[in-house]
């Protein structure tokens, strides 16, 4: 005798597969919504209204909430629903300077590794920068600045070191965009990944260590300077 399907509830959909694809692009779509600023720190996370967004149904929605809980970009609390975590003025340093210990280290790497792919992909990077800033596009070479940092990952092979990064910058993100914005960054900033391709392109491992070292530096400072602006109603 057959067996009789269970009932189910109107409004309840069914799980999807754990890990499905479906998954991975909602959490994915959901991380960029809270690190490109469209879902504000502390801000309620309310799974009909995010099924609704990203056109999925809820347990799709619940299975991304639990994902980015695990990556600290949301909290999950009982009976109380998610929300967008936020980080402390505190922890955006620590994590800025966490982030400044393993570039330098997946610079070196990329500069010892380095192959005809890699060292071409650079260049084109550094040229689309050139003309971000010579355009005044602050959206472009922020995209810039990111696909070259990728590259750099890419080439050093350190799985380890990606997810760490890519879980820190997760965080970072939400910053990065105050600091590109300070007068005179984007060409300061063109300079230093300058160094750093020209350092990895040669193969140079101890000068491509020094470049990433000094633009980090550069970068956790301004990021100081960006916080202490905001603290005072700056932007």
């Amino acid at each position: 005798m057959p067996d009789t399907p269970r009932p189910t509830a109107v409004d309840a959909p069914p799980m999807p597969p754990h890990g499905s694809s479906a998954d991975a692009d909602v959490t994915a779509q959901l991380r960029e919504a809270i690190t490109r600023g469209q879902l504000s720190p502390n801000e309620r996370l309310v799974e009909a209204d995010l099924a609704t967004r990203f056109s999925v149904n809820r347990a799709h929605i619940r299975v991304a909430l639990a994902m980015l809980d695990q990556d600290g970009l949301v909290v999950r609390l009982p009976n109380r629903g998610a929300r967008v975590r936020a980080i402390s003025d505190q922890e955006a340093i620590e994590i800025a300077e966490t982030r400044l210990a393993i570039e330098v280290m997946v610079a070196r790497q990329a500069a010892m590794r380095a192959d005809a792919q890699g060292r071409a992909a650079l260049r084109k990077i550094e040229k689309d920068m050139t003309r971000a800033v010579a355009q005044g596009d602050t959206a472009a070479y922020s995209q810039c600045n990111a696909a070259l940092h990728r590259e750099l990952q890419r080439m050093a092979g350190n799985a380890t070191a990606d997810r760490i990064l890519n879980t820190l910058k997760s965080h970072l993100v939400r910053l990065q965009y105050r600091v590109i914005l300070l007068p005179g960054r984007p060409r300061t900033s063109l300079a230093e990944h300058r160094a750093i391709v020209a350092a990895v392109c040669a193969g140079d491992s101890e000068a491509a260590e020094r470049a990433m070292r000094k633009h980090l530096l550069s970068f956790t400072r301004l990021l100081r300077q960006a916080i202490e602006v905001a603290r005072l109603g700056g932007f």
